[in-house]
């Protein structure tokens, strides 16, 4: 099967996952944060664990530039997260 085809079967199913899982659990991590709460150790886990994801799926939007405006949404995303978890915890 050639590379392209590969990879839109990987993109695929990496959106399916961001848009069924991911945003929904980011929405809600939003949401705790900009109420003034932390983050439990379970989020901050999970936080870890979708820079991890990107890390690995590099190579495949390096060969898919046209999902890079995608990418760096939900990167903003979890950096606003991040932010104010970090503000909270400040406080």
């Amino acid at each position: 099967m050639p590379q392209s085809s590969l990879d839109q079967g990987v993109i695929q199913v990496l959106l399916d996952r961001f848009n069924q899982q991911r945003l929904p659990r980011a929405m809600e991590m939003k949401e705790k944060v900009d109420r003034g709460e932390k983050l439990e150790e379970f989020d901050v886990t999970y936080l870890a664990g979708v820079l991890e994801d990107i890390q690995q799926i590099r190579p495949l939007l390096e060969r898919h530039p046209e999902y890079e405006a995608l990418v760096v949404k939900g990167l903003a995303l979890y950096k606003e997260i991040v932010d104010k978890a970090t503000q909270n915890e400040s406080n």
